[in-house]
């Protein structure tokens, strides 16, 4: 990372990071070219690494891609407040946080852990605990990205 002086590596802080994003970028390999999805997400830890949840139809592109190859990125970050710079223009920024992770993504096959990934991705996005059943959770599919690296990034005030 080349601004360390805004790395941040305690556990607890990426936590609060994870806790205020709602959206994901899945960042997929397509070909000679990445291809990004915004995604709503569920996640938690297992075995102190993010594993994050997300929901998509039951068949496409994303799908296709994760099957062809499951090296995956991804990034959340929480919303940004502008830093005016007044009339120069190379004043401005933004402060920020942000959480970068690689790993592999996985299409879930068993009805239990659909229902664990929706309801995690349900809690995240609205506070609120949901109650699937297996139904339900087959007109979707759920992927699973277990997240094996990553960094963490803040510009605060």
């Amino acid at each position: 990372m080349r601004r360390t002086d805004r790395e941040i590596t305690d556990p607890e802080e990426i936590r609060k990071i994870l806790a205020q994003a709602k959206i994901l970028h899945l960042g997929l390999i397509d070909g000679d070219f990445p291809y990004i999805v915004p995604l709503h997400f569920g996640y938690e830890y297992a075995d102190g690494k993010p594993v994050f949840y997300v929901h998509c139809a039951k068949e496409g592109h994303k799908l296709d891609l994760i099957r062809a190859n499951p090296h995956i990125c991804v990034e959340t970050e929480c919303p940004a407040e502008l830093i005016s710079g007044g009339d120069n223009p190379c004043g401005y920024g933004a402060y920020y946080q942000s959480f970068i992770g690689r790993g592999c993504a996985e299409i879930v096959c068993t009805a239990e852990e659909k229902i664990r990934g929706l309801s995690l991705l349900m809690q995240h996005q609205t506070g609120r605990n949901f109650v699937f059943d297996a139904q339900a959770v087959s007109t979707v599919s759920v992927i699973r990205i277990t997240v094996s690296e990553w960094t963490a990034k803040a510009r605060r005030p």
